[in-house]
């Protein structure tokens, strides 16, 4: 299984039904795989795609089966299709996803439109800001970073940015300019509720998901429970909301959690989104923000490699080595 779904590159060939790209094009490449024709493609649904994952999709969702669209490289539960950390990729429906990239923009400047800045763009989006809002991002890393730049775009007052690892932090008030908590050593929701007049914040966006830290008797609860990972991060956004705020998760969650807070979700009349980013029905919009100067997205890199030192880049983020945010490998 060839990894990585966040890729762009040179067309060297296209099929006959290709008619918007030709060789020599370069282009980014929207993660998800959609057809652009289906119920949910024609609904600018593209990761609930209903042609792409011939195997596992279906209308239920959920851990093992019953998926959504393909994803580049993102196992067969996914539709099996390689990714992008090789020499050539193959895309399907190559005439509805790959963007060809102006000329006057370097690669650095686009490489992140196929997936981390759109994330964090459709985070902040579905919380439809209407200008002056607090926004709290949990998590510095990419998408949460790109989260808080996304924050600022759509009119946020005060955008706060969450993590336990200090690096990340320091990146997140460098190139997003934000406010920064450390949940490793603070009560950060007690924080955030000071921050605004004691009512939480107006939005409360998850980019961590089940991966965040959890204690050991959490993961041995996870055996008994046949849970994946752990919701801590999501409870914090509930709590740290205020009443008739909005949650929004790009954080990835595998499976059902028992203790689901719903009776707090209901008495605080929360809106809650989630999901995988529609790049597709965003790409061309978030293009022109690259164009026109209002964003920067390359400010996040921290590491170039040649694609043979992959194993070294994905050890020393999972190590949390040597500042390393986000690694770009170049084939």
């Amino acid at each position: 299984m060839i990894v990585g779904h966040e890729f762009m590159g040179e067309v060297v060939e296209t099929g006959s039904a290709v008619t918007n790209l030709k060789r020599g094009d370069r282009v980014v490449v929207p993660f998800p795989i959609s057809c652009g024709h289906c119920f949910f493609c024609q609904h600018d649904l593209y990761p609930h795609c209903e042609s792409s994952n011939h195997k596992h999709y279906g209308p239920e969702g959920g851990l093992m089966d019953q998926k959504g669209a393909a994803l580049f490289g993102y196992t067969d539960l996914y539709g099996g299709y390689a990714g992008g950390q090789a020499e050539y990729v193959r895309v399907p429906f190559a005439d509805i996803g790959p963007r060809k990239v102006p000329e006057n923009l370097t690669d650095d400047q686009v490489l992140f439109l196929t997936d981390i800045f759109p994330t964090g763009y459709i985070a902040v989006d579905w919380a439809d800001l209407k200008g002056g809002e607090t926004v709290v991002v949990f998590g510095c890393g990419p998408v949460g970073i790109m989260a808080q730049k996304s924050a600022w775009l759509k009119g946020a007052k005060r955008v706060i940015g969450v993590d336990i690892q200090p690096y990340r932090m320091e990146k997140a008030k460098k190139v997003a300019n934000s406010e920064v908590l450390n949940a490793a050593t603070d009560d950060v929701v007690e924080i955030i509720r000071e921050m605004t007049e004691g009512r939480g914040a107006d939005v409360c966006i998850d980019a961590v998901g089940m991966e965040a830290d959890r204690s050991i008797l959490e993961k041995v609860l996870n055996t008994v429970t046949v849970q994946a990972g752990t919701t801590n991060v999501l409870e914090n956004c509930f709590s740290a909301v205020r009443r008739g705020g909005v949650v929004s998760v790009v954080g990835v969650y595998g499976s059902n959690y028992h203790n689901f807070p719903f009776g707090q979700f209901f008495d605080k009349g929360l809106t809650l989104k989630a999901g995988q980013a529609p790049v597709q029905a965003y790409i061309d919009t978030l293009i022109k923000l690259v164009e026109e100067d209002k964003v920067t997205l390359e400010d996040i890199i921290t590491h170039k490699l040649p694609l043979k030192d992959a194993p070294h880049a994905y050890d020393i983020f999972n190590k949390k080595e040597d500042d390393c945010l986000k690694v770009v490998l170049t084939p």
